[in-house]
C-alpha cells in the first residue's frame, strides 16, 4: 500500500464528502449537519491550501485551510480542517495531512492557525498538540448541534518560519 498527499482537484470532491458526512455523522467533528454541495465547499476554504491523502488511488482524507477573516490584517491566520474516512483511522494519516497543510500554510504566508475542537474528539485535540499546537481555552457553549449547546477547545499554532 502507497499512501502519497496531494493537492485536492475538484475529482476529488465525491470521495471528499463522503468522508464529510463519516465525520458530521460522529456528531464531534462539527457543528455542520449536512455536506454542502462542491459550489459552497468550494467558497469555504481556501483555494491553494487542500490537500488529499491516497492510498492506493483512494482518497482516504482530506485537509484545507478557511480564513477566519476577510480583513487584510487577518490574512496570515486560518483555520485548519482535517478529515480522515472511517475505515483508515489510526493509520498516521491525520499526521501526514497536518505536516503537510502546515508546510503549505507557511509557503502561502500563514502565521498563525487555529482550530475549534469538540472537546470529546480526543483524537483531533491530540494530533493538534502533537503539532505544536496551543489551547487558549474553551468556547462555551459557543453553538447547538442537534439542538444541544456544545463546547469548542481553541487551539491556535505560530509559524516560526514567518516571525
Amino acid at each position: 500500500m502507497l499512501l502519497s498527499i496531494r493537492d485536492f482537484q475538484e475529482a476529488d470532491y465525491p470521495e471528499v464528502s463522503k468522508i464529510y458526512k463519516d465525520g458530521i455523522d460522529t456528531g464531534i467533528a462539527t457543528f455542520e449537519t449536512e455536506v454542502p454541495d462542491f459550489k459552497n465547499w468550494n467558497l469555504r476554504f481556501y483555494q491553494s491550501c487542500r490537500l488529499v491523502a491516497i492510498l492506493d488511488s483512494e482518497v482516504v482524507g482530506w485537509a484545507a485551510l478557511s480564513l477566519v477573516s476577510k480583513r487584510n490584517v487577518y490574512s496570515g491566520v486560518a483555520e485548519v480542517t482535517i478529515y480522515v474516512s472511517q475505515k483508515h483511522q489510526g493509520q498516521k494519516i491525520g499526521s501526514l495531512l497536518m505536516k503537510k497543510l502546515i508546510a503549505k500554510s507557511e509557503e502561502e504566508g500563514f502565521w498563525t492557525l487555529t482550530a475549534h475542537i469538540f472537546p470529546q474528539n480526543k483524537s483531533s485535540i491530540h494530533l493538534h498538540l502533537k503539532y505544536d499546537f496551543k489551547v487558549l481555552g474553551v468556547h462555551e457553549k459557543i453553538a447547538k448541534r442537534d439542538n444541544k449547546w456544545e463546547d469548542n477547545i481553541l487551539l491556535e499554532r505560530r509559524s516560526t518560519k514567518i516571525f
